[in-house]
């Protein structure tokens, strides 16, 4: 039986935060991986790099609302 852990709902203070750092940060595609690696693991979360650069294109082509950035982070964080 598998046993599904949901990561917590940031806020949308929080991602709007995030949001804001890497599009001002202007960095490329790895290092925005490493600074939503970052975001998380300072959250208690890890992420597979792997998976976190396929994220950040994600998070690139949905500027959108903190609805869309939750959801692409829930496909990518587990708890450590």
């Amino acid at each position: 039986m598998a046993v599904d852990i949901a990561i917590e709902k940031f806020t949308p203070a929080e991602l709007s935060e995030l949001r804001c750092k890497l599009m001002k940060a202007k960095v490329d595609s790895w290092q925005a991986a490493d600074m939503v690696a970052a975001f998380l693991a300072g959250r208690g979360y890890g992420v597979n790099s792997d998976e976190m650069r396929s994220a950040v294109a994600q998070l690139a082509a949905r500027r959108g609302s903190p609805e869309r950035m939750q959801a692409v982070l829930e496909t990518i964080a587990f708890v450590m």
